[in-house]
């Protein structure tokens, strides 16, 4: 009592040297004329320690008298445990890890004999032997592949609605029909997909084979009565193999549209002497419904309706032709160059994208590299026109990027992309010159000629008003959003009467849901507040736009069956294809 004390700041007890002060301090000297050093103060018996400059003596008091106040002291430096646990792989998973390493990668079975990765096999500890031999690992790779094809069963088990894209390839020689199946996960709303074939067809690619591939994988799966439509492009023997198997048309494509694009067919006259009227053959399949892919024919109007435009125009007709001349010598030259992008056959935008990048440079440093490559230069007239070229085809690029996406693009926004594109392309009409004016107008009047055909029916309609990101702002015409909502009621009607049968439901209740669900917010789970509005999104959104996912099937399949694997059986490039586009061996855990 009456004494005062300082303690000086906490110290880590790292020791017992550090530690000390917490139980000592200092008093003040006599008239508050600084702080006594020389004696420290105990703060547990107030005895007085005499300090000399260093802890000896305060630890042999605090040793002596307050032992149970001490903390034991901790090391300065721990000791590290260099020894790692032993790990074990179990002979399952390094095979699945084996597995997952060839498939994703696209390499050669024959990889599990390579000297150098048994080498590598050989460091890890294992409690069994890993597939030594490609015979035994193609034996690992088939029980894989029917473990794969039963969970997509199952999968398909626990769905109502599913889609699927279709086309074929030709590759080495062979031709294969493949084919990818989507549908909309009903928590998130977030889009799936799996692959289904890549198989095989020898012979003539008519539309009797092709009906008779598509309907059988369809079986095989369980999808017969669940595939909503299938997406094919425009080839003559997809279009009449729907036409004349389709179980249930659509509205407004009761005849066949002429496309510039089609495929010819052959057909072999003795076949038909043989077989006589191929109509007894009519029935015998039923496929869903088919939608045709909205970028391969956006892809049509800008190669083969705008070069018709083109050539068939006096003001462009000269000046296109020797531009684009100019350009070919030059992406022949350039081939191997980073600067250019060389178009492509296969893949839609190519050729505007090519064009755009060389647009990019100055004309005279242009046609500085067209002197250094010995090739013509551009003059000013096909300079420019390249540029409005280009300007008047990147609405066409544009929707075309868009509808060719897949987690994030449903069938719903294909009319709505339509129509911006027709209005984006119609305003391009005053920046442009007397040689491409017309352009825009050329685009316009084929493309309006294509959605009212192929694209303007009820599913369609319905598909964009039940996708919350559109509903109906994407019609300027009231007349047209008012015949829209009533559709959408009377869909809404038939829906809840089918499916509520023992219910009092009056059509009230179905006005009443889809004036809320138009006055609702744009996010997707608005979905979740209108149980019939989200039947029917499920129902028409699930298709997708176009067939690109299968494309995407068939440029995976290219690095598989490259020229130096063209002897891998049919059957063998199926599963390895099908097990990496669905990633299978990351999805599984043993």
């Amino acid at each position: 009592k009456g004494r005062v004390y300082t303690e000086i700041p906490p110290f880590s007890p790292l020791s017992l040297k550090a530690d000390v002060w917490t139980h000592f301090g200092f008093k003040a000297k006599e008239g508050n004329q600084g702080i006594d050093k020389t004696n420290a103060i105990c703060k547990h018996c107030q005895a007085s320690i005499r300090h000399t400059g260093n802890t000896t003596n305060l630890r042999a008091h605090l040793q002596r008298h307050h032992a149970d106040k001490l903390m034991a002291p901790t090391p300065k430096q721990r000791r590290l445990d260099f020894q790692e646990p032993k790990v074990t792989t179990t002979k399952a998973e390094l095979n699945r890890l084996v597995a997952s390493f060839v498939v994703e990668d696209m390499l050669p079975i024959s990889t599990v004999e390579s000297p150098s990765f048994r080498n590598v096999l050989a460091r890890i500890p294992v409690s069994g032997r890993p597939p030594s031999d490609r015979k035994t690992f193609a034996s690992y790779l088939d029980q894989c592949y029917e473990k794969m094809e039963t969970q997509v069963k199952q999968t398909f088990e626990t769905l109502e609605i599913v889609s699927t894209t279709a086309d074929i390839w030709t590759t080495c020689n062979k031709s294969f029909l493949g084919m990818t199946s989507h549908w909309i996960n009903p928590e998130n709303f977030q889009r799936e997909k799996a692959a289904i074939a890549c198989k095989r067809i020898k012979g003539r690619h008519t539309y009797d084979v092709v009906a008779s591939e598509i309907e059988q994988r369809h079986s095989s799966y369980g999808l017969s009565h669940k595939v909503t439509a299938t997406v094919t492009d425009n080839g003559s023997n997809f279009v009449k193999a729907f036409k004349v198997y389709e179980c249930q048309a659509l509205d407004g494509e009761e005849e066949e549209v002429n496309d510039g694009d089609q495929e010819t067919v052959f057909t072999d006259m003795e076949d038909v002497l043989c077989s006589g009227n191929d109509t007894d053959s009519e029935g015998q399949f039923s496929l869903p419904p088919h939608f045709r892919c909205a970028s391969h024919t956006l892809n049509l109007i800008s190669t083969n309706d705008v070069n018709k435009w083109l050539t068939a125009n006096s003001e462009s007709k000269n000046v296109y032709r020797s531009a684009t001349a100019k350009c070919s010598a030059l992406w022949t030259q350039a081939s191997r160059s980073t600067v250019f992008v060389v178009p492509t056959s296969t893949r839609w935008n190519s050729f505007h994208d090519a064009l755009s990048r060389i647009i990019v440079l100055p004309l005279q440093t242009l046609n500085s590299l067209c002197s250094r490559l010995e090739i013509k230069a551009f003059i000013e007239k096909e300079y420019q026109f390249l540029k409005e070229y280009c300007a008047g085809m990147k609405p066409i690029t544009v929707a075309l990027d868009i509808l060719q996406g897949e987690d994030n693009c449903f069938y719903g926004a294909l009319l709505p992309t339509l129509e911006s594109l027709m209005s984006r392309t119609v305003a391009l009409k005053q920046g442009l010159s007397r040689r491409t004016a017309g352009l825009p107008d050329a685009i316009v009047e084929v493309g309006l000629f294509y959605i009212e055909f192929q694209f303007s029916h009820s599913k369609a309609l319905l598909a964009a008003v039940t996708l919350p990101q559109f509903k109906l702002r994407w019609l300027k015409e009231e007349d047209r959003r008012e015949a829209l909502r009533t559709l959408l009621t009377t869909e809404c009607r038939a829906t809840r009467n089918d499916g509520q049968e023992d219910d009092d439901v009056t059509p009230y209740d179905s006005e009443t849901e889809v004036i809320d669900y138009l006055k609702s917010g744009s996010d997707m789970e608005v979905l979740n507040r209108f149980p019939t509005i989200k039947r029917l999104f499920m129902k028409y959104n699930t298709a997708t736009p176009s067939s690109a996912p299968v494309e995407r099937l068939f440029s995976l399949g290219s690095l598989v069956l490259s020229p130096r694997r063209n002897r891998l059986s049919d059957k063998r490039f199926e599963r390895l294809l099908l097990m990496r586009f669905n990633h299978f061996f990351d999805k599984c855990v043993n």
